[in-house]
């Protein structure tokens, strides 16, 4: 069913058109993404679809009763009421409902009421119907849903009586999404969802939106989360765009053949034109020829030319190189504690890093990794512990905030002022590289979006020739096409890298070795964010609470194992999946708990409604009781039926 369609939708700005009769089709259950290099149009086409902005030509049609949920960049709540109460603001039609229910169960213990046996029993049938629907919408659910969304967004019950004001920017974002994941709109439409979430929280939001009911439109530049998840790609490119089936591994291969072929006709279309024209020219005088040689010219004439396939838009092209090579020892921390000395964010770091070490730094939010590398690259003094930096190291840092780019200042003037002696030409020609080019290089820096002021910082970081980088989140505000050209540059690097990233695509083609940081040191995993993933999960099912202790101390062990033998990997393999099957059959156990509880529910419900019992006060008191804690074991079983499908 399609549930939503724009209809040749253009827009244009100050005569320069951002949208070219767009067509898009949404259907039921569908998982769209829509990418495009920043400023292609992305944001303005989901606020038209929308209502938020209208287009200057075009339709958008919406299938009948079809609710559209949005979120916006960067978007957040604000209000003074606490966490609890707005997330309670989705179901105030549940509450208007649990307010009805409870009238009539006044009515219906009213001994007047109860006196009148008709009107008695058409109460009965009423309350009996109306609880019925109740629980068919979620209407005993939805506080239960609502603790595992938030739980999802890394708010927990100590949080709930958290007024929203006093909440960072990122915190009201996860809310703004939690919210609206409860609203469970027919079409969700997300723009950039992913920011301001660490890699435990993309993980969860990624396996609720796979089984989200509705239908999900999103602009993101996480390759990662759209690998997982979309199963349609709308490219919005030079203001129209081409619809491909997959996700975006798929639509970068189908791109690439799509392309090739578009020049391969153009091609061979050309060289018939030519062979066509060179007849008509060396025919077209001769009498025995001349009607063939016409003939072919009206054949000319009428074909259809192709146009000529269009190039690649301009990609920025760069590569970072080393002055001069490290010593093996490049970075050492021995029992480093970091933060402010009112408060401490992690203790006892210690670590090796040797050359050509490619190194990710994970942890949770609110750590302290963005105060561990400016520790590191001496921005912050450690609280205690030692840092030691091997022989010619030359540290060079990228800072996610780009507090090291001074707003007044031309982009010219950025790199020029810290490297005097370079010609001006030479200057235009490295920021040319990273799309800077004519009046461009004049604008402030204050004047440029954040992925123009990420191209101007990791200008100046190329130009530094450090043979140790320093990353705090170098991903952030680069579009899918500059993320690849950064990842092509970096893996050429000669030097050695330490980084902080939530791109998980990044991390994945980027580190060779993982440290997961925790309030009291770091674990090391040598591999990838895949491998890491794999130690990760086999940890947490082998630590479950329905495993022998036995298998828990095996776990413990095995945290620790960063290169495990082949024989030691067999064995940690076949316990996982013993660890797998113990968890499924847990869940299992859960919901056969669940369903049983809820009918227990549905019954003592329907039991309180009889007449015999609300004239009983003592027996009346007594299932109540006993309603409360089955209500209350319910909660609990849907509780670790959550945090075992994480």
């Amino acid at each position: 069913m399609i549930l939503l369609q724009t209809l040749n939708i253009s827009k244009s700005f100050s005569a320069n058109p951002v949208l070219s009769n767009v067509n898009m089709v949404l259907q039921s259950r569908e998982r769209v993404a829509l990418v495009g290099v920043n400023g292609a149009g992305k944001s303005t086409l989901l606020k038209i679809i929308t209502g938020q902005m209208l287009p200057d030509e075009g339709e958008i049609q919406k299938a009948k009763d079809t609710t559209l949920g949005y979120l916006a960049q960067d978007s957040g709540l604000d209000t003074e009421r606490t966490i609890w109460e707005e997330m309670m603001t989705v179901f105030e039609h549940f509450k208007e409902r649990e307010k009805e229910l409870r009238r009539i169960e006044r009515q219906i213990a009213d001994p007047d009421i109860i006196a009148d046996g008709i009107q008695h029993e058409k109460l009965l049938n009423t309350y009996s119907h109306l609880v019925d629907q109740f629980k068919l919408e979620g209407g005993y659910q939805y506080e239960a849903t609502t603790r595992s969304i938030l739980h999802g967004m890394r708010f927990f019950p100590e949080d709930y009586d958290t007024p929203i004001n006093q909440l960072s920017g990122g915190q009201k974002t996860r809310l703004a999404l939690a919210r609206l994941l409860l609203m469970e709109p027919d079409v969700l439409i997300l723009d950039e969802p992913t920011n301001y979430l660490d890699i435990e929280t993309l993980g969860w939001l990624e396996k609720y939106l796979l089984n989200y009911p509705g239908a999900l439109l999103v602009v993101s530049h996480d390759r990662f989360f759209l690998d997982s998840l979309v199963n349609i790609i709308y490219e919005l490119e030079r203001t129209h765009v081409t619809r491909y089936v997959g996700n975006y591994t798929d639509y970068l291969i189908q791109k690439g053949e799509r392309v090739q072929q578009q020049i391969r006709q153009y091609e061979k279309q050309q060289a018939e034109i030519s062979r066509i024209e060179e007849f008509v020219q060396r025919n077209i005088a001769r009498a025995s020829t001349t009607k063939r040689a016409q003939s072919r010219r009206k054949m000319l004439e009428r074909m259809e030319t192709l146009d000529k396939p269009v190039g690649d838009l301009k990609k920025a092209q760069f590569s970072f190189d080393i002055e001069k090579v490290s010593g093996n020892q490049v970075l050492t921390l021995k029992d480093v504690s970091i933060g402010y000395e009112d408060a401490p964010l992690a203790r006892h770091l210690s670590f090796e890093i040797t050359r050509g070490e490619r190194v990710a730094l994970l942890g949770p939010n609110g750590l302290g990794k963005s105060t561990l590398l400016k520790t590191i690259v001496k921005k912050m003094a450690p609280l205690s512990g030692t840092i030691f930096y091997g022989s010619n190291v030359m540290l060079g840092f990228y800072d996610q905030e780009q507090e090291n780019l001074n707003p007044v200042k031309q982009v010219l003037h950025e790199l020029w002022d810290e490297y005097p002696t370079m010609q001006e030409k030479d200057v235009r020609t490295i920021l040319g590289n990273f799309l800077f080019s004519g009046d461009d290089v004049l604008k402030k820096i204050g004047e440029l979006s954040g992925g123009e002021r990420a191209r101007v910082s990791l200008a100046k970081l190329m130009l530094q020739k450090a043979n140790l980088l320093i990353l705090d989140e170098p991903t952030n505000h680069l579009d899918l096409f500059s993320k690849e050209i950064l990842e092509e540059a970096l893996e050429d690097y000669p030097g050695t890298i330490l980084f902080v990233s939530h791109d998980r695509y990044f991390l994945n083609k980027i580190a060779t070795r993982v440290l997961e940081m925790t309030p009291n040191g770091v674990i090391s995993y040598l591999g990838n964010y895949d491998y890491y993933i794999e130690k990760k999960e086999e940890l947490k099912e082998l630590q479950s609470p329905a495993l022998a202790p036995a298998i828990q101390t095996e776990a413990q062990e095995a945290k620790v194992e960063s290169a495990a033998s082949g024989k030691e990997k067999f064995r940690q393999d076949k316990e996982a999946k013993r660890a797998e099957r113990q968890r499924q059959r847990r869940i299992e156990e859960l919901e056969g708990m669940i369903e049983q509880l809820e009918e227990t529910i549905a019954s003592l419900e329907e039991e309180l409604c009889k007449p015999e019992v609300f004239q009983n006060h003592e027996q009346a008191l007594a299932l109540n009781e006993e309603l409360e804690a089955k209500k209350a074991e319910l909660e609990t079983c849907l509780e670790e039926w959550t945090e075992l499908q994480e």
